[in-house]
């Protein structure tokens, strides 16, 4: 569809042109001009690096490597072309190539590029501001990679094929980069093409829910599924998965007067409490959530924490959600809160 151009006596239809004809090259331009840029393909991607290819017997390397908000690794390909030649099929290759990467090597590859390009500043420190967490997590960094294709424009089989890919699981998007000419400038207009904008919303919670199936299957394959009898101060509590003994215990020592940030010492991790100001309710504490969540770039999931009505801690005029993301911490914040607080009696032994 054409650009326009909007006067006083009429409206004008911009001249179509080419980043071939306008002079503009693939890599010492468009890469360069994105590489401090990259909103104007994605506003929630950070760039790690350029001309990335850290791998045995390769050659090929990765336009621009990124990172999304959910600390997902983002493949970048450009092309100047007029359809985008089979870089979708390059891009899958270096999606799989990146797909190990861990926390310490995209900080150390990120500390590289800034090193290069003369930038300071510490990369982790940036990549944790970017990601909105206080300290590095792993089980939460790069569980998929995104794959971005910047092109000015697409062939059909290329959009066919995108899609067909989508639909089993994968997040491949499709920007088109179209130059138009005003006289001596020239001008970009940049759509995203696949999938629609209208639809992405559903695609998303479509591709997320069968991931979260997917790892919901592996899950129960490897997980430690050990449950426990626990008793508190009389109280028994029968065949209790960890993260609902961990809770009873938590709710017993709150229950006594202390405060979950004076517990929070003795829970292994960062983020054990999502806190939100005032007593709410169930409903008002989601919508709260939600804004906390945002506020530091990242998405509140209900399901990762105790948070209906009754499981819901309203202490001093706030309002908390313990985390139900446990794994091996259970027993190591058990034993603590045993030997801080011995004056509660609380057993616990592996279920029969």
């Amino acid at each position: 569809m054409p650009v326009y151009e909007i006067t006083t006596n009429a409206i004008h239809p911009l001249e179509e042109t080419s980043f071939i004809s306008a002079g503009i090259r693939e890599r010492s331009d468009l890469q360069r001009l994105l590489l401090d840029s990259i909103s104007v393909i994605d506003r929630d991607v950070m760039v790690i690096t350029e001309e990335f290819g850290e791998w045995e017997d390769s050659r090929r390397r990765i336009d621009l490597l990124g990172l999304d908000r959910t600390g997902n690794l983002v493949v970048i390909e450009l092309k100047r072309t007029e359809d985008g030649g089979h870089m979708e099929l390059q891009a899958i290759r270096y999606a799989a190539m990146v797909s190990t990467m861990t926390f310490a090597k995209v900080v150390s590859v990120h500390a590289d590029y800034l090193k290069v390009h003369g930038k300071d500043g510490d990369a982790e420190a940036a990549i944790l501001d970017f990601l909105g967490w206080d300290e590095p997590n792993q089980e939460e960094f790069a569980q998929d990679v995104r794959i971005i294709l910047a092109s000015a424009e697409f062939s059909k089989e290329l959009t066919t094929s995108v899609m067909w890919l989508n639909q089993r699981d994968m997040d491949i998007r499709c920007i088109r980069l179209k130059p138009y000419r005003l006289g001596e400038r020239i001008l970009l207009d940049v759509q995203q093409i696949v999938p629609l904008p209208e639809a992405t919303d559903y695609q998303v919670r479509i591709r997320e829910k069968a991931v979260e199936q997917r790892q919901a299957r592996q899950q129960q394959s490897n997980r430690d599924l050990t449950r426990f009898d626990l008793t508190i101060e009389g109280a028994v509590y029968q065949n209790l998965p960890k993260r609902r003994m961990i809770y009873q215990v938590v709710r017993a020592i709150i229950e006594k007067g202390t405060t979950p940030e004076q517990l929070q010492p003795l829970l292994p991790g960062s983020e054990r409490w999502l806190v939100v100001e005032g007593d709410c309710t169930e409903e008002q504490f989601h919508q709260k959530a939600k804004e906390v969540r945002s506020l530091r770039g990242a998405l509140y999931e209900p399901r990762r924490y105790f948070n209906s009505d009754e499981e819901l801690f309203r202490v001093n005029g706030k309002t908390y959600a313990l985390t139900k993301m446990w794994g091996t911490g259970t027993i190591p914040a058990m034993e603590a809160i045993k030997e801080k607080y011995p004056h509660v009696q609380i057993e616990y032994v592996e279920a029969s």
